[in-house]
């Protein structure tokens, strides 16, 4: 059987930089940082006080005027994947019920049945005040937590919809039903590999015929108590960022200390490409292979080599039918630890050989830092970005470099692909 071309539509980002790709791709390009110090909460008490927020927005606005009263049914990473998808199917043109009713221009048909959604999600953080106020109903005389109190009425504090909003495959279920997405939904909770694996998900099934359209990537929110310090007692987070937050996180720099908090995502509409035409949208990109891999040493550090990298991108190319020297970007996770960034030079090394001393490569979280599922989302966005304008934005923080590294990346203003 042959397969169907799969190409991209459609991209809609949450980030630090704002709602929207426009706001992204301006920042990248001008060279801005979102890194500053938290405000969502009092991290005082912890090691690390920096963060990358995304600025205040209202989920209202990102869904059919008879939906908003859900919206209280939203956490925050909830809200995000909402203004995201909306952001995307808008970008791509899409007629569905949601940018109809808000009154957006759409172009072309859409079957729902063949309309689908893969999001990449995160453990999803409690309002801790919320479960505090609860917990506090379930204290014994000497003020220590009573679990039979607790079972005997103290959760009945949080309310029967309570658990709806911190479940992950919420961010999917509330895209689905807003943009009537009737064929395959589904949500991958693995991690910073999340994003990637839903839109790999989705290539697979659209060029296999099973469906026409699907909006796919990740979107989390680290932007919490809980996942600071989860973070911290990980040893994966910058300490000594508060004096300049701008330049905290490095990338593949020698000083590299760790990496920032972030929240956010970003989500892409992947089409078969006689769909796209038929609707006469246009195509950012094809996307003509994908591969994943793994190669767990344990739950903090990743493999010294990257074997599981480099497989997955040797495969990858396979998959494309193409070699390293028809790479013309390199998008590279980077995210400032020094394990983790010494883990993937070794397999953009073993992969790439020569090449990868000729080609660009990006690494954004200089700027955004690192949030989880929404993280390789936002990396994907950006390098198709780049591609799309033929445009390299330079890499904050990616100096001074670190000896053995040798990834190209730009300094200063942006460069072609």
């Amino acid at each position: 059987m042959n397969e169907r071309r799969v190409v991209i539509t459609g991209l809609g980002a949450a980030t630090p930089f704002g709602i929207g790709i426009g706001p992204f791709w301006d920042a990248l390009t001008e060279g801005k940082s979102a890194v500053a110090p938290i405000k969502a909460f009092d991290p005082s008490t912890l090691p690390s006080r920096i963060a990358s927020e995304v600025p205040e927005f209202k989920a209202a606005d990102f869904v059919p005027k008879g939906y908003r009263k859900n919206v209280k049914l939203m956490s925050r990473d909830i809200q995000l994947a909402v203004a995201a998808a909306y952001e995307a199917a808008k970008d791509a043109k899409l007629p569905t019920p949601c940018l109809a009713d808000r009154g957006e221009s759409t172009t072309g048909t859409l079957d729902p049945r063949r309309f689908g959604v893969n999001i990449g999600a995160g453990l999803i953080c409690p309002d801790l005040a919320e479960l505090a106020a609860a917990f506090a109903t379930a204290l014994d005389d000497k003020q220590t937590f009573d679990l039979k109190r607790w079972g005997a009425g103290g959760m009945e504090n949080l309310g029967p919809l309570w658990l709806l909003k911190y479940l992950p495959n919420m961010l999917a279920c509330h895209v689905t039903i807003v943009h009537d997405a009737q064929s395959f939904s589904n949500t991958i909770t693995c991690g910073e590999a999340s994003g990637h694996l839903a839109v790999g998900e989705a290539f697979r099934n659209i060029a296999r015929g099973a469906m026409d359209v699907c909006i796919c990537g990740g979107v989390e929110s680290k932007l919490n108590p809980m996942s600071v310090a989860r973070q911290s007692l990980m040893n994966r987070l910058v300490t000594d960022g508060d004096h300049e937050p701008s330049r905290a996180c490095r990338p593949f720099a020698a000083n590299r200390g760790g990496t920032v908090v972030s929240e956010g995502g970003g989500l892409l509409v992947l089409e078969s490409l006689d769909h796209a035409r038929a609707r006469g949208v246009r195509i950012y990109a094809e996307l003509v292979g994908f591969a994943a891999a793994g190669s767990i040493q344990n739950v903090a550090e990743p493999d010294a080599d990257g074997a599981g990298l480099s497989l997955a991108i040797r495969n990858g190319l396979r998959d494309a039918g193409v070699g390293p020297d028809r790479v013309n970007l390199i998008g590279t996770f980077g995210c400032g630890t020094q394990a983790h960034d010494a883990s993937e030079w070794q397999a953009w090394k073993r992969t790439m050989g020569h090449a990868v001393e000729r080609v660009p490569a990006l690494a954004i979280k200089g700027g955004l830092g690192c949030n989880g599922a929404g993280s390789g989302a936002m990396d994907l966005c950006a390098v198709v970005l780049s591609l799309y304008h033929n445009t390299v934005p330079a890499s904050l923080n990616t100096q001074p470099g670190d000896g053995d590294c040798r990834l190209r990346f730009v300094q200063g203003d942006p460069v072609d692909a």
